[in-house]
């Protein structure tokens, strides 16, 4: 396998990035606005943003609906579930144990593409993984295995687990469709299909959350922020990156780069409370950055 081009570093590198800051804006809406409504808003959002460019795709006699099976399966996964479990997630659990979980990303990915797909893992991909993720726990250990032993479990991480290995099968459902014509469209068009069924099968969800809870999104300057940040980084830039990187490379290289994001979050986070960076971050992402080199070579 060639190295992987440094444009396709940049595409796969801005994603983590941006759902990094997911992350934090997530945390921090928590008590303001229910986690499935979050989500809701966030894709509606997206959709209008994204309308001027790729509404031909909704037109009567555009190819979308005859491949509304795929496209349906590409919104439940990639849109309605990764989202508000994490969402979810985020109401119960700690950011740690959070994090923790999504550091079996790259695990996930191999598993999904041998049991659904048939492809092995090579021996470079588990070493990268296990580099990637040596990585990420010395960030969530603050360079202290003694912390990472104190970490306990808690029944909202059940929900990061489950959405981890829905997006797994969401990427490997964009790297190998059925059908590739649909991979020819216009970007804006390709993306807009997703989200569409990502918004109607959030709003169903909306709606059951509303009816059984006595949650409700409480609105403020810092809410509007939030949703509009969520709306266009994390979502229309980070999603039409991911896809392309996921295109250049393949969801399991791909998913070494995920592991960046705890990196990522762990400066944020450093940075909002006026701690600076410490060794370990830039130790771990040292041993993230070889983790992907390594998985990218026979």
């Amino acid at each position: 396998m060639a190295p992987i081009a440094p444009r396709t570093i940049v595409w796969l590198t801005l994603p983590p990035l941006l759902w990094a800051g997911n992350a934090i804006v997530g945390r921090l809406m928590v008590g303001s606005v229910p986690p499935v409504t979050l989500n809701f808003l966030r894709w509606l959002l997206a959709a209008l943003l994204l309308l001027p460019l790729g509404w031909r795709i909704l037109r009567s006699t555009s190819p979308l609906w005859p491949r509304v099976r795929r496209f349906a399966g590409l919104g439940l996964f990639g849109f309605l579930s990764y989202n508000s479990l994490q969402y979810l997630a985020l109401q119960t659990s700690t950011p740690i144990n959070v994090t923790l979980i999504a550091a079996s990303m790259p695990v996930w990915m191999l598993v999904v593409g041998r049991l659904r797909y048939g492809e092995k893992a090579r021996g470079a991909q588990l070493a990268g993984a296990l580099l990637s993720l040596l990585g990420v726990l010395l960030v969530i250990s603050r360079g202290s295995w003694h912390t990472l032993l104190q970490v306990r479990l808690v029944p909202g991480d059940l929900y990061m687990l489950l959405a981890v290995i829905l997006w797994s099968v969401y990427s490997w459902m964009l790297a190998r469709p059925s059908d590739r014509s649909a991979q020819e469209w216009h970007w804006s068009e390709f993306l807009l299909a997703q989200i569409v069924f990502g918004v109607a099968w959030s709003g169903v969800a909306t709606g059951l959350e509303l009816t059984f809870t006595d949650q409700r999104v409480q609105w403020s300057p810092a809410v509007a922020a939030a949703l509009a940040y969520i709306a266009i980084g994390p979502s229309l830039i980070a999603y039409r990156c991911w896809g392309i990187g996921v295109a250049a490379v393949g969801p399991a290289i791909a998913s070494f780069f995920g592991n960046l994001t705890p990196v990522f979050a762990a400066v944020m986070s450093a940075a909002l409370l006026g701690e600076p960076p410490s060794w370990f971050h830039g130790a771990a992402f040292a041993l993230i950055v070889l983790g992907i080199v390594v998985s990218s070579r026979r």
